[in-house]
């Protein structure tokens, strides 16, 4: 999928005006039909299945639907279920780029990622009770790097509170292992599946604590997408299974050197020692010349994480990168405006660029999470950092982790509350 991109001065994108907001639609059922359509290839080539669990109890809707955020498939099995049903989809401002009016027209509510939006509330109040509408929002709000879930924001259980309405869970299997993210949009043969769940009642959010709906969410928000194939046996044998593994291991355990590993074909390597790992068919790693360091990617990812932590909490960590810049002021073009820095440290993010005219700084406290993303719209890795007004799309050398950009924001965020 392709992203219209337009070369403009900073000067220019900022003395653009921005849009008005406008209230969600109600979705076009006939491009529900068609969307339903275009799926069904996908669908069947998965033999994608479901199971219904504790529907009955929640009514007929409308509903706030969650769901984990694998794949572009996730789409395609919430219109199979739901279909003829109306439903709203929060997503990414940046979706609406080039085709706004499509967008709403299928029903879709923009936001800006990891960006407080008292609007979004408002928008997604406005679709359940005056359009009629359920609301689906992917609570990760990326796509998971290691298959399992990233962090969800706390407030979500005062977020239902004040919805009032009945919430569905939606969990699927397969989704993750057929197209992961590092795997630069190659396909795999993989069986999926998902379990539809009727998580809450009107009564249930009325009688628990926010803090007890936070708790829930979080119990259903986990999984381990290796893990699952590891234990059904689901194996993989395409031969391109490991391309694009650095994006999610790029520290090597051995030398501790980072931005150094290739994942190509099976195999991963680290191009600083020399250690050579083969990811086998059931998804797991055996190192080749040595002593295997992790077997389970979810773990060798964790140790990653552990590791930023140390260098924030000693003080060490820093990103300091040269970047193309992009910005996002309205839905018609992603505007580069041209070369900038990126820094990331203790503090936050700063990126200044564009001959010294731009210069944006957002504070460590104020992101849980980060927009890092692989093969963005096919033109990249980046890390996009914003607020309400503008994003700015940062795309940093070839090798960059973006990665751990997103580790050290999220480990960030949890050194700022414990203060």
């Amino acid at each position: 999928m392709k992203i219209k991109t337009k070369a403009l001065s900073y000067e220019q994108v900022m003395a653009l005006p921005r849009p008005e907001h406008k209230p969600p639609q109600k979705p076009s059922r006939a491009l529900g039909a068609l969307i339903r359509l275009l799926g069904a290839k996908d669908l069947k080539e998965t033999d994608f299945s479901w199971r219904v669990e504790r529907m009955e109890e929640l009514g007929p809707g409308p509903y706030l639907i969650l769901m984990n955020h694998s794949s572009f498939i996730d789409l395609e099995i919430v219109n199979r279920i739901f279909y003829p049903k109306p439903y709203c989809i929060v997503c990414t401002s940046d979706g609406f780029v080039g085709k706004e009016g499509l967008m709403r027209a299928i029903g879709c509510i923009p936001t800006n990622k990891f960006v407080s939006d008292m609007n979004l509330l408002l928008d997604m109040d406005c679709a359940l009770r005056e359009k009629g509408c359920s609301v689906l929002l992917y609570p990760e709000a990326s796509y998971s790097f290691d298959g399992t879930a990233t962090p969800l924001p706390r407030g979500m259980g005062v977020m239902l509170k004040r919805l009032k309405v009945p919430v569905v869970g939606i969990l699927t299997e397969g989704a993750f292992t057929r197209d992961p993210l590092y795997n630069c949009l190659q396909k795999r043969q993989v069986k999926v599946s998902a379990t539809v769940r009727g998580l809450l009642t009107k009564e249930e959010i009325k009688q628990k604590s926010a803090k007890e709906l936070d708790e829930l969410l979080d119990r259903m928000f986990s999984f381990d997408g290796f893990a699952w194939q590891r234990d059904k046996e689901i194996r993989i044998p395409e031969p391109f299974r490991a391309d694009g593994l650095e994006r999610i291991l790029y520290k090597c355990p051995h030398c501790m050197a980072e931005g150094k590993t290739l994942g190509k074909g099976t195999r991963l390597r680290c191009e600083s020692c020399g250690a050579e790992y083969e990811l086998d068919e059931l998804g797991q790693l055996h190192r080749l010349n040595g002593e295997t360091a992790f077997s389970h990617i979810p773990d060798w990812y964790a140790w990653e994480r552990s590791e930023v932590r140390k260098e924030l909490e000693e003080d060490r960590y820093l990103l300091d990168v040269p970047v193309e810049i992009g910005m996002l002021v309205d839905f018609k073009a992603i505007y580069m405006v041209g070369e900038g820095r990126l820094r990331h440290d203790r503090e936050g993010f700063v990126l200044e660029g564009c001959e010294g005219k731009l210069h944006f700084e957002r504070p460590a406290r104020l992101n849980y999470s980060l927009y890092a993303d692989y093969y963005w719209y096919e033109l990249g890795d980046i890390i996009c950092i914003g607020d309400q007004e503008t994003q700015y799309y940062c795309f940093p050398p070839k090798g960059t982790p973006v990665a751990k950009a997103r580790l050290a924001t999220e480990e960030l965020y949890k050194l700022q509350k414990k203060k």
